[in-house]
């Protein structure tokens, strides 16, 4: 379900640029630590989308496990995990190409001011006709403001220099494999055995 999200974000910004008549930018997801290393070959000279960091939505995590169908058992199956992405949007262009990666880093913000929320349907299970294999994708992006310490921290951990970049909270991804835990009956009736006492 991450990678999908992050795939999303990618199509619809990647789309967003040639609309702005930008054909020649690339958007690729990857690790932009791996920007100084043999494995990073293709990072240059690209708009990076990086994962760096995940988060539990601590507010949601108190649900029932409980799922009632009519005129069926209910079913026990552990809630999702929701999950809120930090996601780092790097601009990796140097030397004269720093103009460029500013102005396209700035249509990424302009992007996310003017669309924060995505949605799509997405097959779980390899392309299956199965209906109940559709899943719903759904997130909103923020904007997340860094301290200079935090950036220093970003970077260092990163192992490779500062490009512009921004860091937006990618929030409420839920996961789940929807295995029931255990299947119980509806209660159709209740049965008592009180009995009305009357006296003086």
């Amino acid at each position: 379900m991450i990678d999908k999200a992050l795939i999303l974000l990618k199509t619809e910004l990647a789309a967003y640029l040639i609309s702005k008549g930008d054909n020649a930018a690339s958007v690729i997801i990857d690790n932009i630590g791996l920007s100084e290393t043999s494995a990073g070959n293709s990072l240059p000279d690209s708009m990076v989308i990086t994962l760096v960091n995940i988060e539990e939505e601590s507010t949601l995590k108190n649900q029932s496990p409980l799922k009632r169908f009519p005129l069926a058992a209910a079913q026990y199956e552990n809630p999702p995990v929701y999950l809120n992405l930090f996601v780092l949007m790097t601009c990796n262009y140097s030397g004269e190409g720093y103009l460029l990666a500013l102005k396209r880093l700035s249509l990424v913000i302009q992007f996310l001011q003017s669309k924060n929320s995505f949605s799509s349907t997405i097959t779980t299970s390899g392309g299956s006709a199965d209906p109940n294999d559709k899943q719903e994708l759904k997130f909103t992006m923020e904007l997340y403001t860094l301290t200079f310490e935090q950036i220093n921290y970003l970077w260092g951990s990163l192992g490779g220099r500062q490009v512009p970049f921004a860091m937006y909270k990618l929030r409420l991804i839920a996961i789940s494999e929807h295995a029931m835990v255990r299947e119980v009956p509806l209660i159709e009736e209740i049965e008592t055995n009180l009995s009305t006492l009357s006296g003086n």
